[in-house]
């Protein structure tokens, strides 16, 4: 694999997995293919080695433009989606459009190019709910939002070129990603940021003790590049971090990283379909030689500090677009 596309690479996860091939294959180049939605930003590349790194403005949903992309590479790893539960209760088009359609033209190029290896990046939240133990991959999925069900969609597609026609396909299902350059819509830096400001905390009524399994970024980069290389095609491979917390106890960790008190915590009606609790089982993955290295506590406070000192990147982000849907979404003191 001398030359990956990586789709939606100027996006949280796409960007930190661009820069980790950079840094752990010196013979790697990248090219990476971004519509720039609100969520892409191409300042979550500043300063990546030029001459093993290509960027190309396009659309997953583009067929035409997906395809030329590829010709090129030897493998796709498809980061690119929307991706926000919130967002999708709100409309679900435009999810529909990247991550079942886009996915199907990155699968049909890949089956007219004969690719070497497609990688679908998906979620956890494809599952469902489950009230004890964790998901495998081998249980059925039960999406319970609109966005867990174009992911869910996208998979069925891209498993469905691998039985019919034999596209190399590998599917990754990742358990919540947390760390620096995460769009400020994301619970972890939502809560991060309005601490910093002094502003509402909006946790979900009755969902603050719904859990969530925590996984830093470079974390979930390493496991995706470890199914990338080492996987089987047809193969599906959870992405778990082993950091189980309450809802309430993330935003407390929050709270005293950031130095405020508890009065900053606003109750907001919870959303539909809220799914109580996230657990998967990494051992499929781990038996490939993958583990998990950052610690919660350590990941935390360096994805905190990361905030607090790269002020300017969220605060320019925190405006315009960003604002409307915020206000739209928590009300105009949310």
């Amino acid at each position: 694999m001398k030359r990956i596309l990586v789709t939606g690479g100027a996006g949280f996860i796409g960007s930190h997995f661009v820069r980790y091939q950079l840094a752990q294959y010196p013979g790697v180049h990248i090219v990476n293919f971004d519509k720039l939605t609100y969520a892409g930003n191409l300042d979550n590349l500043a300063g990546v080695d030029e001459s093993r790194y290509t960027f190309v403005r396009g659309d997953i949903a583009d067929a035409d433009a997906i395809r030329a992309a590829m010709e090129s590479c030897d493998a796709v790893v498809n980061f690119a989606a929307e991706t926000h539960v919130d967002r999708s209760l709100m409309g679900a088009s435009e999810f529909i459009d990247t991550d079942v359609r886009g996915v199907y033209n990155i699968v049909e190029a890949a089956k007219q190019l004969n690719a070497k290896r497609v990688l679908l990046v998906s979620t956890d939240e494809v599952y469902g709910s489950i009230d004890e133990g964790a998901f495998t991959e081998d249980d059925p999925t039960g999406p319970r939002n609109p966005y867990s069900a174009s992911k869910a969609g996208g998979e069925l597609m891209g498993r469905a070129y691998h039985q019919s026609f034999g596209v190399p396909v590998i599917i990754t299902r990742g358990s919540n990603t947390y760390g620096p350059n995460q769009y400020p819509e994301k619970v972890l830096p939502l809560f991060v940021t309005n601490a910093i400001d002094n502003r509402p905390l909006p946790l979900y009524s009755g969902g603050e003790h719904n859990v969530r399994d925590w996984l830093y970024v470079e974390d979930h980069c390493s496991g995706i590049d470890c199914a990338l290389r080492n996987g089987a095609p047809g193969e599906i491979y959870n992405i778990a971090g082993g950091n189980e917390r309450e809802n309430i106890a993330l935003t407390h960790r929050i709270l005293e990283l950031t130095g405020r008190d508890e009065s900053l915590i606003k109750l907001v009606p919870d959303r539909p379909g809220h799914d109580r609790r996230y657990a998967i089982d990494a051992s499929k993955l781990r038996a490939l030689g993958w583990r998990p290295g950052m610690d919660w506590d350590e990941g935390m406070a360096l994805t905190v500090q990361w905030y607090q000192e790269n002020e300017p990147w969220w605060r320019r982000i925190k405006t315009g677009e960003y604002l409307e849907y915020y206000k739209k979404q928590y009300g105009e003191n949310g």
